[in-house]
């Protein structure tokens, strides 16, 4: 009865994410058409993309120390109801500076809502169903991202308006539901954390560099830069060398995203019961890295495809590894974990596509060759990790 419970609550979970995720991505599409009715464009487009990372890397551990306290049920709702009505705030606003808060405001609802999500997967979930249970919040995150868009262009033939009030009331209907249906497991944390006072984002991110896991935060943090530096770049990559058109661009997008549902809904489990999470963390940090670099080697469509898809591949393949790993490691503290990780992922967002943006600048191909080299240190750290610690990673992986 237990397991068909915690079943029915992580295609809960799942439905939650998606309809996060989709909610950020279905505004894309109308976006730079509706920053044009406030006279801003590109710039403007960059400080929205950064403030929502801004407020997800300083709320993200709050969120997860919340949910340790208080129940993850609760934090995911409030997050859903802040992320829906930010989403209207920002069809409503008037001034520029409005929109810098709706989005501020709809980071923070992400910070509520990915955390906890990551955090409810565990408390449910056993070490051994761990990987399959975050490899499908993971595809549910990267289903969103895929049809987001599609979904935002469609309706924007409403009015420009209508994505917006439709993510509002898609955020509000996950959040009844969750409310109504999703049960309300304990988290197993400890007395000592229940206890220990609230800490600031700087007490967080000094605690987390202490934990046994903190080397595999900075993967986290490194695989998210080289991501969003591929995801910032790759349009003006292909625009500026081949002059491909949107749809080119589209196609692989959505590819890429595609091979993510793919990839965490079902190889992933396969892969961690075979070679643990460790193992395909340095394998796909080497194939990220290379199949970067490999972009700037490649000029037909169909062969820029292919490397794109291998990195995509490699991508998916390392968030849910990264996340099931540090679960693992984490114990009775998955709130504070999983806000940490999606803290340092914030972190990286940021960075990634504004380092990005300025060496592309130089030389467009540039954010290639220093996405390939801090992938391949980043290689080279979690190495020695690992062989350092195989006592403990032998150990989560036979409990």
């Amino acid at each position: 009865m237990a397991e068909k419970t915690n079943q029915f609550a992580l295609y809960i979970l799942m439905f939650n994410m998606f309809i996060a995720m989709a909610g950020i991505g279905l505004i894309i599409p109308i976006m730079p058409e509706y920053l044009a009715t406030f006279g801003v464009a590109g710039q403007a487009l960059g400080f929205l993309i950064a403030i929502f990372s801004f407020a997800q890397f300083i709320f993200s551990p709050f969120a997860g120390e919340l949910s340790d306290r208080h129940g993850r049920k609760k934090i995911i709702i409030i997050g859903l109801v802040i992320f829906g009505f930010s989403q209207l705030a920002f069809s409503l606003a008037t001034h520029l500076w409005m929109l810098y808060i709706a989005r501020f405001f709809s980071g923070l609802g992400a910070a509520f809502i990915v955390p906890p999500l990551m955090a409810f997967v565990a408390d449910i979930t056993t070490l051994e169903t761990r990987g399959r249970g975050m490899g499908l919040l993971g595809a549910s995150m990267s289903l969103g991202f895929m049809i987001g868009p599609g979904i935002g262009g469609f309706l924007s033939k409403i009015s420009l308006l209508f994505p917006f009030y439709f993510a509002t009331a898609a955020a509000l209907f996950a959040a009844l539901l969750s409310l109504w249906i999703l049960p309300n497991p304990k988290p197993d944390v400890s007395k000592q954390a229940m206890k220990q006072k609230s800490e600031n984002l700087l007490q967080q991110l000094k605690r987390s560099t202490k934990t046994t896991y903190f080397v595999v935060l900075i993967v986290m943090f490194v695989f998210s830069f080289g991501l969003a530096n591929f995801q910032a770049t790759i349009a003006l990559y292909v625009d500026h060398k081949y002059g491909y058109t949107p749809s080119q661009i589209a196609i692989l997008i959505t590819v890429g995203g595609f091979i993510g549902v793919i990839v965490q809904t079902f190889v992933i489990n396969p892969l961690f019961k075979r070679f643990g999470e460790m193992r395909v963390i340095l394998v796909n940090l080497v194939i990220a890295a290379f199949s970067m670099l490999g972009i700037l080697f490649v000029d037909a469509f169909l062969s820029i495809l292919f490397v794109a898809a291998i990195f995509s591949t490699a991508t998916s393949l390392l968030r849910p590894a990264v996340n099931t790993l540090v679960s693992k490691l984490a114990g009775q503290e998955q709130g504070f974990a999983a806000g940490m990780m999606n803290a340092y992922m914030s972190l990286g967002n940021m960075v990634g596509p504004a380092l990005a943006g300025i060496i592309f600048d130089l030389n467009i191909t540039y954010p290639y060759i220093l996405g390939t080299l801090i992938l391949l240190i980043c290689f080279g750290i979690a190495s020695v990790w690992a062989k350092q610690n195989v006592g403990l990673l032998a150990t989560i992986r036979t409990e």
